[in-house]
């Protein structure tokens, strides 16, 4: 069953969802609707979110939009799509073997490595940790190149 994800499109929108999600992973997907990588990892969170829905909530957020920019500077969302993960309104981070432990960037392989990750990421937090290693096999974690600006 496939679920249909809300989107959101104001800062005030992902500033209340981030707040007031309390107790399960907040999943954000930073992307564009007319991306085709957006559109595949997006097909694969609506096919998941039933699955983590006991402990975790799932929202696209439009990085079109323009409220949404002071976000996409924050996390430093260079890559479309990118994923952050919250719980209780801190951000979580995951260390994947790259040098960025802030977001997931680009899309997973399937909705089983999703699963996984926010699982993982949920167990992590119960335990009051803030960072948790990323539970994927590094073959199924994709690779790309980070570019610092001014460096």
């Amino acid at each position: 069953m496939e679920f249909l994800l809300p989107t959101l499109r104001k800062k005030q929108e992902v500033d209340s969802l981030i707040r007031d999600t309390l107790d399960k992973v907040l999943v954000l997907r930073f992307g564009l609707s007319s991306d085709a990588v957006c559109l595949q990892l997006d097909d694969v969170l609506g096919k998941s979110a039933g699955d983590v829905s006991k402990f975790a909530t799932v929202a696209l957020v439009d990085a079109a939009a323009e409220e949404i920019q002071v976000y996409l500077q924050y996390f430093d969302v260079t890559f479309m799509p990118s994923t952050v993960f919250f719980f209780n309104a801190h951000h979580m981070k995951m260390d994947s073997g790259s040098a960025d432990h802030t977001k997931w960037i680009r899309t997973f392989q399937n909705k089983q490595d999703f699963v996984d990750v926010v699982e993982a990421i949920y167990r992590g937090a119960m335990k009051g940790k803030f960072i948790v290693n990323c539970p994927l096999p590094p073959e199924r974690i994709q690779k790309f190149q980070l570019l610092y600006k001014d460096v």
